[in-house]
């Protein structure tokens, strides 16, 4: 071979050699990420809606800011970029030219100021316009007219955002509407005239990851929205498993109360685990709001990317049907095989918000879809998802209480799902669920709603057991008096214990339960905690040899998920103190965030506690916290003491 046709050679693969090199750097894709946070305060915005655009070529994005602020678009192709970043009470953030390149990251963080809320508002229906008057403790009061078309019509702008302390309608100002249920604090009662504690369970969640979208906005909860029990059982704890095929465990102890000079019994019931592969089938009808109100980031674009997590879960044995609710109610995807995955997700992105809302309308639908499609021995479940914001036709409380009632006979169980913030409806959502043989959550990021829709799937979704309560006995010759922590809205008479016809609680698969009592022992009291009343001239005190060593019974009644007639089991919690360094991670833990709903609630039974305090039992009793739950309550209590400035 000549050296001439020898060198041609080199030339040619050294040239193909770097084609494939241009042409390999040409398909790196690089990334943009960033924070979201208000520029004063510099405190993390959570559920930003931010978009990402690409300038002369076609490519958009949409993602959510975190629970911490941060966001990221990952696989871009190396170009410029415009970013939109819009969140509530904020003005829109936008930047152009942001330049990503092949293999690289580009960090651009957004820092955005806080928006003056309106106060009041007066409506001048003469001139069509409505008085805004602003006012913000760091400026003069002033005000301004806006047209007040936008009262009128009830669908959002695509640029319309929602917030803790209002929204905006068509880029217009609205006040905050949301509805939180008044709570009446449990009291202590005397042991000896009032031996008897009888509730409801509650394995509803929504009250934690409401307070902490609240917090992470850098606002104080409603204290109606501070349900302590729901807080304490959204976290999992370590309780035995059932034994000899019974669907309950029953765990006790008792120990120091670290906000008082009492002591605490801690009750855990720890519910059958089930493994996702022997979830029976499930005949699924997803009840979604469409109406204007959920035209919002943090409604119904979470919505449906919080449903794709559940679809994705669902396989061949599976049917799922899509009902829709805005101005009337439609069924928009007839009953489909959950392993058609790509025909369901399809229906669910087509989903656009517009319209009034009619909610009675929408359950009535779902429930007969899902009677319809009823599978004997299955999972058979409506899922609604809303802020709550029924208005048009059945509104009211009481009237969507008196249908959901009427359609739990049907052996369909409830699922709520409440999303979005300036006008959620807490409290109507808290009634359905308690009303309808189910259980109710709040989606305030995409990581709530894959712990609620996959890492809980058969705890939300498959109930092991309905009406499920409990009473607790008092042995008033160990106990002075006590204190059911939390589940006001839960108690019962106590003659309903044994009635199978009064409704109570559901817990799903792998479910656990917790409660917790704050008790006096006899003659430790130093009187503040003893209810002022004269002793009863014909009560005994007989019982002192035989049941001496008896703290209390624990009784928990509960029937199967297609069962009327309901089963007992009893356990007895043996006078015997545990010491502090003995007591387990579930009692302290479950104390902790007992003693947070309390300091946020303002309680007068919180004592001196302070938030130190809880972040100290919390920190010790973290345990295993295998997905990372319980060290995210300890940075939510950090952030609280900012917001509380304490």
């Amino acid at each position: 071979m000549s050296a001439k046709n020898t060198l041609l050679k080199a030339s040619l693969s050294i040239a193909a050699l770097l084609f494939v090199m241009i042409g390999f750097g040409q398909l790196k894709t690089g990334t943009i990420e960033g924070k979201v946070y208000e520029v004063n305060k510099k405190r993390p915005i959570v559920n930003a809606s931010i978009r990402i655009t690409g300038m002369g070529f076609k490519l958009t994005k949409n993602t959510l800011s975190d629970s911490i602020g941060n966001y990221s678009f990952t696989d871009l192709k190396p170009g410029s970029y415009e970013i939109k970043i819009q969140s509530p009470n904020h003005p829109i953030f936008r930047r152009s030219n942001i330049v990503v390149k092949g293999g690289e990251t580009t960090i651009r963080d957004a820092k955005m100021e806080q928006l003056v809320v309106p106060d009041i508002i007066e409506v001048d229906d003469e001139i069509e316009e409505i008085q805004i008057n602003y006012s913000d403790a760091s400026k003069e009061s002033y005000s301004r007219k806006v047209k007040r078309n936008y009262l009128s019509s009830p669908t959002m702008s695509n640029n319309s955002v929602g917030g803790n302390s209002g929204g905006y309608y068509n880029d217009q100002p609205v006040h905050n509407t949301e509805s939180y249920n008044t709570i009446d604090e449990n009291v202590f009662k005397i042991a000896q005239t009032s031996p008897l504690s009888t509730f409801s369970v509650d394995v509803d969640a929504a009250s934690y990851s409401n307070v902490r979208r609240f917090i992470l906005s850098g606002n104080k909860p409603d204290k109606g929205a501070v349900r302590v029990e729901e807080m304490i059982n959204y976290f999992n704890y370590d309780y035995e498993d059932p034994k000899n095929n019974d669907p309950f465990s029953i765990t006790t102890e008792v120990g120091e109360c670290p906000w008082s000079e009492n002591k605490l019994v801690h009750i855990g019931l720890q519910g059958k685990r089930i493994d996702k592969s022997d979830l029976p089938p499930s005949n699924l009808v997803f009840l979604l709001d469409v109406s204007g109100s959920m035209n919002n980031a943090n409604k119904l674009p979470l919505l449906k990317k919080s449903f794709s997590l559940l679809v994705n879960e669902l396989t061949d044995q599976d049917k799922v049907s899509i009902v829709v609710y805005a101005g009337a109610a439609g069924l928009v995807l007839e009953p489909t095989k959950g392993s058609d995955g790509t025909k369901i997700l399809e229906s669910l992105e087509k989903l656009r918000a517009g319209g009034s809302t009619a909610g009675g309308a929408g359950i009535e639908l779902a429930y007969k879809t899902a009677q319809a499609n009823f599978i004997k021995g299955g999972n058979n479940r409506v899922i609604l998802a809303t802020d709550g914001d029924f208005n048009i036709g059945m509104s009211s409380d009481a009237s969507m209480e008196e249908l959901i009632v009427k359609k739990r006979e049907t052996g369909i169980f409830l699922t709520c799902l409440g999303f979005g913030t300036g006008n959620f409806k807490d409290s109507k959502m808290e009634t359905l669920a308690d009303k309808g043989n189910g259980n109710y959550a709040y989606i305030d990021n995409l990581l709530e709603a894959k712990k609620v829709l996959v890492s809980e799937m058969g705890a939300t979704l498959l109930t092991i057991a309905k009406d499920v309560k409990i009473q607790v006995e008092f042995n008033p010759n160990v106990i002075e008096s006590y204190r059911l922590v939390g589940y006001e809205n839960r108690l019962l008479n106590n003659e309903d214990f044994n009635d199978d016809t009064k409704d109570a609680g559901e817990i799903g698969a792998g479910h656990s339960v917790t409660a917790m009592y704050e008790v006096v022992l006899k003659g430790e009291g130093d009187g503040k905690n003893k209810p002022d009343v004269d002793p009863l001239k014909y009560q005994t005190s007989d019982n002192k040899t035989e049941f001496g060593d008896e703290m209390l019974t624990v009784k928990f009644r509960y029937k199967a998920p297609d069962g009327d007639k309901s089963k007992l089991i009893e356990r007895t919690l043996a006078n015997k103190i545990t010491a502090d360094k003995s007591l387990s991670n579930n009692f302290n833990f479950a104390a902790a965030v007992a003693q947070y709903g309390m300091l946020l609630r303002d309680s007068e039974h919180k004592g001196n506690s302070t938030f130190d305090d809880v972040l100290n039992l919390a920190a010790k009793s973290k345990g295993k916290d295998k997905n990372g739950y319980r060290a995210e309550f300890l940075r939510i209590v950090d952030a609280t003491k900012v917001v509380y400035g304490s």
